[in-house]
């Protein structure tokens, strides 16, 4: 559907629906704010719109540590930006306190809308109502470096499956000695392991919420199980000790000394490790499950309109440009970035490191919390998950962990 066609569907509906939009044929200036990651593609993009649109848009980039308060003073004042690309995690949030126009209708009409990262989708549904597209995507795998797995004596393109597997890599990788270590995380990160720890048990078949978001579900069989795995490769030595206090710093630099065996990490790795470190022959995979299975965080960025908007009509030409093939092709997937759409995965690009479309893959089967309080549960270092995973494996509590961890969900929740 060209975009001149899409554009007079989209205000029809909008319309229809209730929702004022303005029809002046006057070219309009939309505000855009940002958190200051991916800035320098971000600007990219929207200058590549603004030289062949006669709508502008003003991009405005705020650190990542302010965003968040600064869009919601805005909001409650009436003067948020028309878009706003947002951590995918917190569009329940903004939805919920009335801070995002309803988009469903925008939505129903693109061609490809059954094609957008389901995960993105999801977290942008509240009420009955949708509020936000994929802008961004990450998917969490399972990084492995060849070498070591070669000079353990084991087959670089048979990755490990189960986590059984990953412990017997691990314990293969560290037996070479000098400073090698099988397996890494950062022990002291609560957002790094819910983007490398959640899937582990999501891919077992549990959960620490609910769908809805609103219960906790962390004592469980799947959750005990994924902890004491953990705790048996740190009690082993599969781990270097530096891991426990690592507050994310070392997330992925860890694995660029190539004296790491594995490490969870994300899409961002291939374009640095092909780049800075053509030394290391890596290959990823998906995180598996304790028998089997397959799972991801789908993480990035979703895109939203906000109420403070008068230029809703304008604001959703643009998101449908970025979605559009071409910008997903040329832009998006050309420079390693996963295309925002499964239809997409598997193109000229992608093709040419069949990494990325593993990556993709795991992204696009993967899940998100949906939550109203994601911050509290998952990213505060003081809050019950990490406390829940510090416990379990660096002081051997699982019990106490699992107890602790489920009664700080609740009570967070207000159970």
């Amino acid at each position: 559907m060209k975009k001149g066609a899409l554009l007079f569907v989209v205000l029809l509906m909008l319309v229809a629906s209730g929702v004022s939009v303005m029809t002046a044929q006057d070219a309009v200036t939309l505000q855009m704010w940002s958190r200051d990651s991916n800035q320098d593609f971000l600007r990219e993009l929207v200058d590549m719109w603004n030289a062949d649109h006669p709508n502008q848009i003003e991009l405005t980039i705020i650190p990542a540590a302010d965003f968040v308060t600064r869009v919601g003073v805005a909001s409650a004042g009436g003067e948020a930006p028309d878009l706003l690309p947002i951590d995918l995690i917190y569009v329940p949030q903004f939805a919920q306190a009335g801070n995002l126009v309803e988009i469903g209708a925008f939505i129903d009409a693109l061609p490809y809308a059954d094609q957008l990262s389901a995960s993105h989708v999801h977290l942008g549904e509240y009420d009955g109502g949708r509020y936000a597209v994929p802008f961004a995507a990450e998917g969490s795998v399972l990084l492995y470096n060849k070498g070591l797995f070669e000079a353990a004596g084991l087959d670089p393109e048979a990755p490990p499956t189960t986590w059984e597997g990953i412990y017997e890599a691990a314990k293969a990788i560290t037996a070479l000695g000098d400073d090698n270590y099988g397996f890494y995380f950062s022990g002291a990160c609560a957002g790094c392991n819910a983007f490398t720890f959640l899937p582990l048990i999501w891919a077992s078949g549990g959960d620490v919420l609910t769908e809805d978001g609103l219960s906790a579900t962390v004592d469980t069989p799947e959750v005990r199980a994924a902890l004491e795995f953990y705790k048996r490769m740190w009690d082993e030595g599969l781990i270097p000790p530096s891991a426990q206090a690592d507050t994310g710093t070392d997330f992925f630099g860890a694995f660029t000394t190539g004296k790491i065996g594995m490490v969870g990490s994300g899409a961002f790795s291939i374009a640095i490790l092909k780049n800075d470190h053509p030394d290391i022959d890596f290959g990823l995979t998906f995180l598996p499950g304790q028998e089997g299975g397959i799972s991801s965080f789908a993480g990035g960025d979703s895109i939203a309109i906000t109420s403070s908007s008068q230029h809703a009509a304008e604001a959703f030409e643009f998101i449908s440009w970025v979605l559009s093939d071409e910008i997903q092709l040329q832009m998006f997937a050309a420079r390693g970035q996963l295309p925002l759409r499964a239809d997409l995965v598997d193109n000229e690009f992608s093709r040419e490191d069949p990494r990325l479309i593993t990556n993709a893959e795991a992204m696009n089967l993967g899940k998100t919390p949906y939550s109203f309080v994601y911050n509290q549960l998952f990213n505060d270092a003081n809050g019950p998950w990490l406390a829940m995973i510090q416990t379990a494996i660096f002081q051997g509590d699982v019990d106490g962990a699992i107890a602790n961890g489920q009664a700080g969900f609740a009570a967070i929740l207000g159970e």
